[in-house]
């Protein structure tokens, strides 16, 4: 089967901060299954899927050819209006690129402020050497129009950051903002295979890395003659944020983490910041991480939690909290022999919504060729993964989960159909 078509050790005491009641890890996996929402949007390929921060009950819905749609919550989605489109600037132009994801910002309620990651070609026509990298990542401030709350006014476009891409596919893509307030975006290694310019390991760029920037501040890097200005700002405890510029060719500032393929959906448990991804593999396994600053996920020397590439002798990774292979016959190989195959990760969120007890503390994942849902529980304060299981099989291709403002999850599928998990 095809890969998806939209993209492609234990840290003793980091966790202590974390708890769960030993209770809540004894219980079992629930069967879940998918009850449809907004069955009046059949547009194809939403990517993601926003609840806004403003009490308003407004979802936006994020659609990989450049548009974002309102739909109230309880609604069948037929007055879904129109907030955003860019669909002119042709972001999506292959299969894993478009655009990608929403981030509202904290103060969002009052500012109106909201940020979109879309990808673009580099123009041809104004280079007269070949284009070593063809293909650019946007990440972009907007605001909502000042005449019209559901419509975004695309003349207040502030580009934060453009990073340049050799190819087409990998292009990770999620924003969101965390606990801290700071924006995390993740980004892919860049394309084609076997990340064939080092990028996983590569401080030096910004590809294949958890990224972390103040939207609310402006800074500079480098000095002297080298010195430019950035249109946002680094939070000062990034872990590479003492190392030297050197011109621009140095340990970028904005890392937060690094080793990662192509990170498609991250997301922070509610209940105590901790920072789940979804890393999709390459040839064998598919992977799930419990982020950390400054933490190496091990790509391209590792994939999953095995070799892939000759990397420095010694050198330490953090391994997946869980894999799995995308053959059976890799089964007796893999971390946990029992969970079964997929092609393509789908991370997804730990579920701390109220309308349905059994699920707490569950995080729930998924794979989009195969199409199934699972879901494991983890102890934060042994660092383990406790329990694991199939929360339901089928067969819809999905292509991200969602949250919304209370904390129950959602299926988005490449059809355009939309789903709550819920527990019968």
């Amino acid at each position: 089967m095809r890969k998806i078509n939209i993209l492609a050790a234990p840290l003793l005491g980091i966790f202590a901060m974390f708890s769960q009641p030993v209770a809540a890890l004894a219980q079992a996996l629930p069967a879940i299954t998918l009850a449809p929402v907004f069955p009046k949007l059949t547009d194809q390929r939403p990517v993601w899927m926003s609840e806004a921060p403003d009490g308003t009950g407004r979802f936006f819905v994020v659609y990989q050819d450049g548009r974002i749609v309102i739909a109230h919550k309880g609604s069948d989605g037929s007055d879904a209006k129109e907030f955003f489109n860019i669909v002119d600037r042709d972001p999506h132009f292959e299969n894993e690129d478009g655009l990608l994801s929403l981030a509202f910002h904290p103060g969002f309620a009052t500012n109106g402020l909201f940020y979109v990651y879309y990808n673009q070609k580099n123009n041809e026509d104004k280079c007269d050497q070949p284009l070593n990298f063809p293909f650019r990542s946007v990440i972009s401030e907007f605001k909502v129009s000042a005449t019209n709350a559901d419509a975004a006014d695309l003349k207040s476009e502030r580009i934060l950051l453009q990073v340049q891409q050799p190819f087409s596919n990998h292009k990770g893509g999620e924003l969101v903002f965390g606990p801290d307030g700071y924006l995390y975006l993740g980004l892919g290694d860049g394309g084609m295979g076997d990340d064939p310019f080092g990028s996983g390991q590569n401080t030096a760029t910004l590809l294949a890395k958890m990224l972390r920037i103040d939207v609310n501040t402006k800074s500079t890097a480098g000095g002297g003659r080298h010195v430019r200005s950035l249109e946002y700002g680094i939070p000062r405890d990034n872990p590479f944020v003492k190392e030297p510029d050197m011109g621009g060719v140095g340990a970028r500032h904005e890392i937060y983490a690094y080793g990662l393929r192509n990170p498609w959906r991250f997301s922070f448990d509610r209940a105590n910041g901790a920072l789940w991804c979804g890393d999709v593999g390459q040839d064998l396994w598919e992977e799930v991480d419990l982020i950390v600053k400054g933490g190496n996920y091990g790509w391209s020397v590792r994939e999953g939690a095995h070799h892939f590439k000759p990397g420095p002798e010694g050198a330490k990774y953090i391994e997946p909290v869980l894999e799995y292979p995308h053959r059976t016959n890799l089964l007796a190989q893999a971390m946990f022999p029992d969970h079964g195959t997929g092609l393509c990760v789908i991370g997804g969120y730990v579920y701390r919504g109220k309308q349905f007890p059994a699920l707490n503390g569950v995080y729930i994942y998924g794979d989009y060729n195969y199409g199934t849902i699972w879901g494991f529980r983890y102890n934060y304060e042994s660092n383990k993964l406790v329990s694991h299981g199939t929360l339901l099989p089928q067969s819809k291709h999905m292509t991200s989960f969602a949250e919304d403002a209370s904390g129950e999850v959602y299926a988005l599928m490449e059809d355009g159909s939309i789903y709550e998990i819920t527990v019968p």
